[in-house]
């Protein structure tokens, strides 16, 4: 006859497994998006839950055409920023980011698996230029954080990086742009991934290069992720 502890391991591993079956039935329920992998698309459906029932995140979503190029961007307030982003869209991502974030230990598969460009900004930047051009002129979406890193409204102005105008100069690609607010560990990037907040992402309007200049872009682009309003009420006229 079995004794105690053995049923009861054998209770907590029945347990177990059975958690772990509803959660990857919750996953696949939760997903929305292709990555060409199914293990990704269970990360996929994984960070959703994440991000919608821990995080409270409001279901706007990304406006984003069901095809075709584009560029999302967005002020960067947390390391929860990312993971936000791809909560809310309903195609895949390629972020641009940091070559020694894409660098990280123990996070350069998951980086590779999703597609991300990493750049080095001091020796060569044009490698990722080209790449995320190359993407673009293949109808994907590319998207980035154009302070660059974390810049909270409370800190000293920042001009933002010019990646995202050029790449829609030169492509033609709208620009969705993205103001993310909410979150409770802001500042932080470990602290905005587990502090629960209650987060929001406000879409702007597409705005499309043919109608303004590179000053204008710039500027337009940077009121709208600092929340200037005037910025959005000029795009939506």
């Amino acid at each position: 006859m079995p004794s105690t502890a053995v049923v009861i391991s054998s209770l907590l591993a029945a347990l177990l497994l059975w958690q772990l079956l509803r959660l990857y039935r919750a996953c696949r329920r939760a997903n929305r998006v292709d990555w060409g992998r199914g293990w990704v698309n269970l990360l996929d459906g994984l960070n959703r839950l994440f991000c919608y029932r821990y995080h409270r995140l409001n279901r706007i979503g990304i406006r984003l055409p069901k095809s075709g190029p584009a560029i999302v961007v967005a002020n960067h307030v947390s390391g929860l920023d990312p993971l936000l982003l791809v909560a809310s869209a309903r195609r895949p991502l390629r972020f641009i980011i940091a070559r020694e974030e894409y660098q990280r230990f123990g996070l350069t598969w998951l980086f590779r698996a999703i597609g991300c460009i990493p750049v080095d900004r001091e020796k060569r930047p044009e490698q990722a230029l080209r790449e995320a051009l190359r993407c673009l002129r293949d109808g994907e979406v590319v998207a980035l954080f154009p302070h660059g890193k974390i810049h909270l409204d409370s800190d000293p102005p920042r001009r933002i990086k010019a990646g995202a105008i050029r790449l829609s100069q030169i492509t033609g690609a709208p620009i969705f742009p993205h103001r993310i607010s909410g979150i409770r560990g802001e500042g932080g990037v470990i602290g905005g991934v587990l502090l629960r907040g209650r987060a929001s992402i406000k879409a702007g309007s597409a705005i499309y290069p043919e109608e303004w200049g590179r000053d204008q872009l710039q500027t337009l682009v940077q009121g709208i992720l600092e929340g200037d309003e005037d910025q959005e009420s000029s795009v939506a006229i």
